[in-house]
Formats: C-alpha cells, structure tokens, sequence
C-alpha cells in the first residue's frame, strides 16, 4: 500500500481479515469486470442469478459438514451471524443462545449481544437482544478456572454442564455459537480437545453447533476451515463471509439441509445478498484456494512467524504468549509474565512503530495487548521476511524504552 506521499506499508492487517489472496489479485479483478459487463444486479427473491447458483453449489462442496447441504448468501458477517441463529430457532422452536467469552461476532443489534467486549463494541448501544447466555472458553494462557492445560479436568467443558444448572434451561437453548479460534478476543486457540466436547454437549442436547468462521475461513489457518483441523467436528451450520468475496461484500451461511428448509420461504434473505458482483469474486477465491493451495501456504506462513516470534518472546519476557493456528497469529503482552498483567500500552506502541516504519498491524483481545497479524496468504517471501524484520525491529524499539522508563523511576 501507498500513501498520498508516496510512503509503502506491508500490509499484515488484510482488511481485518478480508484479503488472504490480496488486495487486488488479477484474477478476481477480471473475474469482476466480466460480471460487471453482464448484470450488477438481481434481487434473488424476485430472480435468480447465475453466480448465486454456482456460488452456493461450490460453498456446499467444500464445507465441512456431513450429509446433503444448502446454502443462503447474505452481505456481511454479522448477517450470516444472525441468519444461522434465525435458522437454528426456526428448527428448533428454542429461543436461547449460548456463546462465549472473549467473543466477537458482529455489530448489529443480534452480533452485538453475542459479543463479549464492552469497549468499543457494546458501550451505549444497549438494550442487547434477551436470551443470551456467556460462558467462559478455553483460553489456557489466561484460564478462567486458573488451571494449567494438561493438569486440569477440562472445568471449562464442565463450566457447559453448569450453565443447564444455573443460566438457562438446555431444552430452551436453540445454538451454540462459536469461533474455532478466537478473533477479535485475541487468536485464541483452544486445546484439542475442547471443541469436540462441546460439539457432543450439542449433540445430546439437541442443540445446533453453529461455527462462526467469518474470520478463520479460506485458508487462513491452515485448511480451508478452522474445523477442518478436527477430525470429525461435523457442525451443523458454518457461517463465512470476510475473505471469501476477496475484499468485497458477501457472506454465507452453509449448513445440513434439514436444518437450512426449517424457516418459513421468504423468511431468510435481502436486497443486496449474493450480487452477482461478489459471488463472482467468490468463485474465483474457490479456485484460487483449491487450484495454489493456499491454505499450505498459509502453514508455511505461520511456521515462519511463529519461529520469530518464539525467539522474540525468549528474549523479552514481556510477550507472556504467542498464539497461532496457520497463518493466523498473534502474540499476547504482559507486564509481568508470572502475573500476566496486562501491557496495552506495549501493544499500542508496537502497533504505533510498525505504522512509521511502514508495517501495518491490528490490535486484539479483551484489554488490548494483543498484537495480531492477519497477512495475505500470496505475501511473497520477500515482503514476508522485510515485515518481519520490521516486526522485530519495533519491538526492540519499543522494549528498550520501557526498560529505559523503568530506570528512571524513582
């Protein structure tokens, strides 16, 4: 990227996520622009259009859930987000809603109270729709339970079961609702072992699995899916959206047929969901993913950041931790790594350096010390290993002045 004057910045953000085969790669430009020759437009409540069409067959190939499948396009996370949960309460005729701690998934009315975090997300924008209920989630580094992964009898899967007994009655609960990694909470990567346990309190309860991977979709860890990591997760519902319209508006909620013809005809959809324009883009993700596979270059990607960022954290104990599923990364600061005391002032001076040596980064989770990189899966070697050096560069920047503050206290 470029600035009015002229200045390049890496760009490690990628659109929050949108942009894992580039901002502006080749083949979705023509891919657009041919579409945009033959219609900009159709309402799909009023008449189907090619793109749609193709664009749901090719998400129902490719998800990860077992069985016959359908597929419903919207515009943004946050629609795919509330439309899966429309769903789930249609099928189920339940009305509550399980989510978790730390999480994020959208800024509409429905997103908002599913989400976890209060500023900036939630602060005057009340009242929250009812019938949500929060429980913690499998954040080793920072354990609710203050338990230490491998020593532990999984309380954070218990913590399920306790909910039915305290919050809320499970023949009330319509869906759970859950990010395979944590995004905006900070990258969060659960034990092995959690998601499966939840996905089986699911299933005994009669409770729709609805995975979230609006952020950790098309690549970005590893695999096409973050639940693709799992060997037989089979969620009920998958919401997409961010990369897979390649930077353009588009999202998708895919899930087990059954499930997907449970609301009444003309009870999902909208004006603008699925544009022959994105879904255009869309298909030639798919191809893009499948035809250079991506999501092995995402590992590459991933092994290679977590290498610097490990050596980083041996040197200065301030990153209390680096997270990582793929090229989905991230690193946690900390004031003192026994306490894990938050250090959101060396997360915002990182992020502040970077941007002036021409690095763009984002911060996460909950008190913002979390330094999180979502880089284009098509970054070349080059560019990769010039944003690193510039990573590191900042961050010895950055420690050295603390330590030169910390000196000078009295």
């Amino acid at each position: 990227m470029w600035d009015e004057n002229g200045k390049a910045y890496l760009d490690f953000a990628g659109g929050i996520g949108c942009l894992n085969v580039g901002s502006a790669h080749p083949e979705v430009v023509a891919a657009v622009q041919e579409q945009a020759e033959k219609l900009l437009h159709t309402c799909i409540h009023v008449t189907l259009n090619e793109p749609y069409l193709a664009l749901v067959e090719q998400l129902c190939r490719i998800a990860p859930i077992s069985g016959e499948k359908k597929a419903l396009l919207a515009n943004s996370g946050a629609e795919a987000v509330e439309n899966a949960v429309k769903i789930a309460r249609s099928f189920t005729e339940r009305q509550a809603v399980l989510v978790f701690e730390n999480a994020f998934h959208g800024r509409t009315n429905l997103g908002l109270a599913l989400t976890s975090k209060i500023v900036p997300y939630k602060a005057g924008f009340g009242p929250f729709t009812p019938e949500v209920y929060r429980i913690p989630y499998a954040y080793c580094y920072r354990c609710p339970f203050g338990k230490t992964y491998g020593k532990c009898a999984y309380e954070c899967v218990d913590a399920v079961y306790h909910a039915f007994e305290t919050y809320v009655d499970p023949r009330s609960v319509a869906a759970m609702v859950v990010e395979p990694v944590q995004g905006e909470g900070g990258f969060i990567v659960p034990p092995p072992e959690y998601l499966p346990a939840i996905r089986q309190i699911c299933r005994e309860k009669g409770i729709i699995f609805i995975v979230d991977e609006v952020q950790t979709g098309f690549g970005r860890t590893g695999e096409l899916f973050s639940v693709q990591h799992y060997e037989s997760l089979d969620p009920d519902l998958i919401t997409m959206a961010k990369s897979l319209g390649a930077g353009l508006p588009i999202s998708a909620v895919v899930g087990k047929a059954d499930i997907m013809d449970a609301t009444v005809v003309g009870g999902l959809g909208g004006t603008f969901g699925g544009n022959p324009l994105a879904a255009a883009a869309a298909l030639k993700v798919i191809e893009l993913m499948e035809r250079d596979d991506l999501p092995a270059r995402a590992r590459i990607i991933g092994q290679r950041m977590t290498t610097v960022l490990k050596e980083l954290q041996r040197k200065y104990p301030a990153i209390g931790d680096v997270r990582a599923q793929g090229a989905m990364v991230a690193f946690e600061l900390v004031k003192d790594p026994a306490q894990k005391n938050p250090f959101p002032e060396m997360c915002s001076a990182i992020v502040q350096k970077c941007g002036e040596k021409g690095l763009i980064l984002l911060k996460a989770g909950i008190y913002d010390n979390v330094v999180r990189m979502l880089v284009p899966l098509v970054i070349s070697e080059d560019d990769l290993e010039t944003g690193l050096s510039i990573l590191v560069e900042a961050i010895d920047e950055a420690m050295a002045e603390w330590q030169g503050n910390m000196n000078t206290l009295p």
